[in-house]
């Protein structure tokens, strides 16, 4: 199978987008990306796809709108500017999808409503209603009033648990590198990407894992966090890089190469 199979084969797509791909250099939110992103999701509902969204970027848009919070690293500060950011982030992916006459939904949700068998169907069952009636549904970790008890503490396995409660086919999880390298191809110029994988016990024992990067808060631990819960579902999942141009149209066509993990049912 390759990505471009696994899109074909794919109805309902859930896709991550975390910070370091919303943010700009200067640590603000991408306007021009979001626009983007948004006219590629509306095509691929046109071919009859559904799409969830998992965004991260609360912080990011905080910092947009009240760059004095900037350098404060209090967690009532972070959680505040999260308050103020989601508000931003929101209406900035409002604005995106409406060029497009589709409306868009918020879910902002915490490890409990994981857990709790009433929640977590009354999460299904707003997710189903609003795809159902062409909604997209734009789903972020509730950073205001999460502490370290109910975090789920990261986009990328919040993504997971999201393709599992929908029964997703396919999870496309966008980072600011190609996918999973042998190396980190930052540091390493002979790192070589890895295209697809089947054990992601074994890919662990080949590759060099390296730390989190500058605005997001999940490294690559995080991802293959990602990919063991849902390939265990047999959900495929394609780990690629967020800020080429028309990524998720040239995945669907085969056309970008990224990491793709194969569902085990």
């Amino acid at each position: 199978m390759t990505i471009k199979d696994a899109f074909n084969e794919a109805k309902k797509v859930v896709v991550k987008i975390g910070s370091n791909t919303l943010a700009k250099e200067d640590g603000t939110i991408n306007l021009e990306f979001m626009r983007h992103f948004a006219e590629e999701c509306a095509s691929l509902m046109r071919s009859g796809k559904q799409v969830v969204i998992v965004s991260s970027g609360a912080q990011v848009a905080g910092i947009s709108t009240l760059d004095r919070w900037a350098r404060k690293k209090d967690i009532h500060y972070r959680q505040a500017l999260c308050a103020i950011g989601q508000v931003e982030l929101m209406d900035r992916w409002r604005a995106a999808f409406a060029e497009f006459d589709i409306h868009i939904g918020q879910l902002l949700l915490t490890k409990e409503d994981f857990k709790d068998p009433h929640r977590t169907l009354n999460v299904r069952n707003t997710l189903f209603t609003l795809i159902d009636e062409g909604v997209v549904p734009i789903i972020n970790e509730n950073d205001s009033v999460t502490f370290d008890e109910i975090s789920i503490g990261d986009n990328d396995n919040l993504s997971a648990l999201t393709a599992i409660l929908w029964s997703a086919d396919l999870l496309v999880l966008f980072s600011d590198i190609d996918g999973v390298y042998t190396k980190n191809p930052k540091q390493h110029a002979d790192a070589k990407l890895i295209e697809t994988v089947e054990n992601i016990e074994k890919l662990k024992g080949e590759i060099t894992i390296g730390s989190t990067n500058a605005f997001g808060t999940g490294g690559m631990t995080t991802k293959l966090e990602a990919a063991e819960k849902v390939t265990a579902y047999g959900i495929n999942m394609v780990l690629a890089n967020g800020s080429k141009e028309n990524i998720l149209t040239r995945l669907a066509n085969g056309e970008e190469k990224a990491t793709l993990f194969f569902g085990h049912d």
